[in-house]
């Protein structure tokens, strides 16, 4: 299956190398980790879950950032730098958690996907907001453009618990040719376990999927409900 999450000693493994040995730009008048403790709570303040302030830029801080970055249309590079220093202390920021579909987005019942933001709503008819999160996903193989649930290639279109290699992909949902779908972070057959945790969610730092978009078990249980019984219109943008 061209999603199997595979990348555990690869683009895991790269993205992971590369978050960590990524340079910090620092404030001209940082002293210690006292500004960084100050940053860590202004992310948890605004839903965007920045781990334990711990005064430490580790990956669970860095993702933080991005979802900030994202939020605002700032260059995703997960660092505390200038830009992102001064909306932190602007007092204007918006919560990472809570954000307005994108225009051409469609209408109607729909699922939308941004890939710029690494982020998923579920529309309902009337055009309210049944529920959104962050994702993973890949550009280079999931293109832009309007897609259906259901089957492209003879497969099921849904399976509750798909196997794929050693892992187990929850609540498989197909949209898109021609394995590409909907699923939970991929879970290891030997332990059970994710492959990566939540926090990667609505970043680019879990290194890519092979396509299909990674969820939490709670959005993949509500795309799972949302998309049952009928066909449904997957945006990506």
């Amino acid at each position: 299956m061209r999603c199997l999450a595979t990348l555990l000693k690869t683009g895991l493994t790269t993205g992971l190398t590369a978050l960590l040995t990524t340079g910090l730009a620092l404030p001209a008048d940082a002293s210690g980790t006292s500004w960084i403790r100050e940053a860590q709570r202004d992310l948890n303040a605004l839903h965007c879950d920045a781990g334990p302030v711990d005064g430490q830029v580790g990956a669970h801080t860095r993702s933080a950032v991005v979802r900030l970055q994202s939020r605002h249309g700032l260059p995703t590079n997960g660092r505390l730098d200038r830009p992102t220093r001064r909306l932190l202390r602007s007092g204007d920021a918006d919560r990472c958690d809570q954000r307005p579909v994108p225009r051409h987005s469609g209408s109607g019942r729909r699922v939308v996907i941004s890939q710029a933001q690494n982020w998923l709503w579920l529309v309902a008819s009337g055009g309210q907001v049944v529920a959104q999160a962050g994702i993973v996903d890949n550009p280079a193989v999931l293109h832009k453009g309007t897609w259906h649930t259901g089957s492209y290639c003879g497969r099921p279109a849904r399976v509750r618990l798909n196997r794929s290699g050693s892992l187990w992909l929850d609540d498989f949902v197909r949209f898109a040719p021609c394995g590409i779908g909907f699923h939970r972070i991929p879970r290891r057959m030997s332990t059970g376990a994710q492959i990566h945790p939540d926090w990667y969610l609505g970043t680019n730092l879990a290194g890519d999927s092979h396509g299909c978009i990674r969820l939490s078990q709670r959005m993949a249980d509500r795309v799972w409900d949302f998309t049952a019984g009928r066909t449904t219109t997957v945006k990506v943008l």
